[in-house]
């Protein structure tokens, strides 16, 4: 696959997310966010096991089984993944949506600033100005006018550091151990387990709940978790973290749609210039190392020039 190809699938990605939106919108009314999150990733785990035994199977065949390691880099990656979902969860009650889907938004920045201090890895000029972008484009979209820190906003602008350091290892991982479906079933069910565990201490579970909120959840599950999820571990393999974070941060945009279209939600002046922002910060940090490469082909292929 290369960095094209894979930028393409992290945006399928970010439709899949942002179209979710509205299941999870809707599934809120009926259980908490918690157990809402735990049977979720549970059903996406279970969606990727038959995946997952083959590869399992023809690593074994191949002489190359996971060792301990690549188990402890699978469970750390789902704790990241339930850690920036609880701490967003319990932001969001002591703090406005407008906010909180602001503060989200700081990982885009956060991923190649992480990159370059942790990897080493340095990044496409084009990816400060488009992550900066984005994180304007998330401010505008919001519908936003001023921003107050408190309490609740500490907890969802926290929450980007894990959202952050998963965007940043989930690709360097599963390369390492080829095996993308084992990654991504393995952290689900940390992921859905270590949920489910703080549900049950911490909200009301009821089977009615569950069953009125079956089709939302079976909808993220399969979707927004199976097979969304799943992707963007096997796209990260070949793409640039920083891009992925970029890339992924079009959900917001989607969702934008999908509320527009399912939802019957408008969006401002100040949102439409927010998601044109985005947008062209995406297109941004796609097309301009593509230019740097066809430069160099047009050099190589006329020496002369």
């Amino acid at each position: 696959m290369t960095r094209f190809h894979a930028n393409l699938l992290l945006t399928f990605v970010a439709l899949i997310w942002g179209s979710a939106f509205v299941a999870q919108n809707r599934g809120m009314a009926d259980v908490g966010p918690l157990l809402f999150t735990g049977v979720r990733f549970l059903i996406g785990s279970v969606v990727v096991l038959p995946f997952a035994l083959l590869e399992w199977r023809r690593l074994g065949r191949a002489g190359r089984p996971l060792v301990k390691l690549d188990g402890l880099h699978i469970a750390g990656l789902g704790f990241l993944m339930t850690l920036g979902a609880v701490m967003q969860q319990v932001g969001i009650q002591f703090t406005s949506v407008t906010n909180a889907g602001f503060l989200t938004a700081v990982y885009v920045p956060l991923v190649p600033v992480l990159a370059w201090l942790l990897l080493r890895q340095v990044a496409h000029w084009s990816v400060w100005p488009a992550a900066a972008g984005c994180l304007v484009g998330a401010f505008l979209l919001s519908g936003a006018h001023e921003l107050r820190i408190g309490l609740g906003d500490l907890w969802v602008a926290g929450s980007a550091i894990p959202w952050a350091v998963h965007v940043l290892m989930v690709g360097r991982w599963a390369d390492r151990m080829g095996a993308p479906f084992l990654v991504a079933s393995g952290q689900f069910a940390v992921c859905g387990v270590l949920s489910l565990i703080a549900a049950f201490g911490m909200e009301p579970v009821h089977w009615s709940g569950l069953v009125a909120a079956a089709w939302p959840i079976a909808y993220t599950g399969v979707m927004s978790v199976g097979i969304a999820f799943t992707a963007q571990v096997v796209a990260q393999r070949y793409a640039h973290a920083s891009d992925a974070a970029i890339i992924l941060s079009a959900e917001t945009l989607f969702a934008a749609a999908c509320g527009y279209l399912m939802l019957g939600e408008r969006l401002n002046t100040a949102g439409l210039i927010g998601c044109g922002l985005m947008l062209a910060c995406i297109l941004l940090v796609q097309l301009m190392p593509l230019v740097r490469t066809l430069r160099r082909r047009q050099i190589l292929t006329n020496p002369s020039n």
